[in-house]
C-alpha cells in the first residue's frame, strides 16, 4: 500500500541538509513550515511561490529542526509555535500535551511523545488524518532514544500507533531504505514489508520521497511497532536478544540491536 495521495490539505516537502524535510503547508497564498532547520530553502519556496510565511511548527529542540527558526522570523515576521523548551529560541505560543494548536484554520491536537528528546511533541490533525511526528516515528523506524529511556520512548510510539490508521505519517528525514533494511533483518518473512522495500527501492530510483506512510502501513512494516509480533519475538531469541515478551522489553531489544550497527 502506498502512501495517500490525495489528502485536501496541501503538502510539500521542502529538501535541507542530505536527508531532511521540511514540511510546507499552504493555504490561500499562505504557508506553515515544520522544523526549518535552514531557512534558506525555505525562503527560497516563499519567493518561487509567492506566499507568505504564517506559522513555523517546531518538534523538538535539535538545531537540524530549528536553525532556521530566527532567520524566517526576522524576514517574515511569522508566529512560531512548539515544545515548551528554553533552549528553542523564538517560540510565541508553547505547546504541552491536550493543547490544540490553531494552523491556517486546522486544528491540531498536540501529543507530548518524548524519548527522542524529552521536549518532543507530534501534532496530530484528526479532520484530514495528517501527523506531524519529527523524529519519533519514521518509514519503517523510530529516531534514537538520546534524552529519554526505552520505555519512555515506547510509550511514546504507543501513542502516535494508536491514531486511526488512514492518518498519513510525516516524518522529518529519508532514512526510508536503511531502516527497512534492518526491519528485513528483525522479521525476514513479513510479506507487507518486502513488498514495501521494493515500492519504495523504485521510488527513490524516481527521486521521490518515500514520505509519507500511513500508521496502518508502519503498523505492518515498522518493528518498532510489532512489539507483539510473535515472529519478531522469535527472531530476538534466535539472535540472543530476547529479554522479555512485554512492549518495552521487545521495543528495547529491537531499539538495541539497531543503535549497534
Amino acid at each position: 500500500m502506498l502512501p495517500p495521495k490525495d489528502l485536501f490539505m496541501n503538502i510539500a516537502p521542502i529538501p535541507a541538509f542530505s536527508d531532511n524535510y521540511i514540511w510546507m503547508l499552504e493555504r490561500d497564498g499562505r504557508v506553515a513550515v515544520v522544523d526549518p532547520g535552514d531557512a534558506n530553502p525555505v525562503l527560497a519556496v516563499l519567493t518561487e511561490r509567492g506566499v507568505t510565511l504564517d506559522t513555523i511548527i517546531i518538534t523538538h529542540h535539535h538545531f537540524d529542526h530549528t536553525g532556521g527558526v530566527k532567520t524566517l522570523k526576522a524576514a517574515t515576521n511569522c508566529r512560531v509555535v512548539g515544545p515548551d523548551n528554553p533552549k528553542i529560541e523564538g517560540i510565541d505560543e508553547k505547546l504541552v500535551d491536550g493543547d490544540v494548536a490553531h494552523v491556517l484554520g486546522y486544528d491540531f491536537d498536540v501529543l507530548e511523545v518524548p524519548g527522542h528528546t524529552l521536549d518532543h511533541i507530534a501534532l496530530h490533525c484528526a479532520d484530514e488524518s495528517v501527523l506531524f511526528c519529527g523524529d519519533t516515528l519514521f518509514v519503517g523506524g523510530c529516531g534514537r532514544v538520546f534524552e529519554g529511556t526505552f520505555p519512555m520512548m515506547q510509550d511514546s510510539l504507543a501513542k502516535l500507533a494508536a491514531l486511526p490508521p488512514e492518518t498519513a505519517v510525516y516524518c522529518t528525514h529519508e532514512y526510508t531504505l536503511a531502516n527497512l533494511a534492518f526491519a528485513r533483518k528483525v522479521e525476514p518473512q513479513n510479506e507487507h514489508l518486502l513488498a514495501h522495500i521494493e515500492a519504495c527501492e523504485q521510488m527513490r530510483t524516481e527521486g521521490l520521497a518515500t514520505v509519507p506512510s500511513t500508521i496502518g502501513q508502519e503498523l505492518r512494516i515498522n518493528p518498532f511497532l510489532r512489539w507483539q509480533s510473535p515472529a519478531i519475538i522469535g527472531q530476538l531469541k534466535q539472535e540472543g536478544r530476547h529479554t522479555g515478551d512485554s512492549p518495552p522489553d521487545v521495543f528495547a531489544a529491537v531499539r538495541g540491536w539497531k543503535d549497534e550497527g
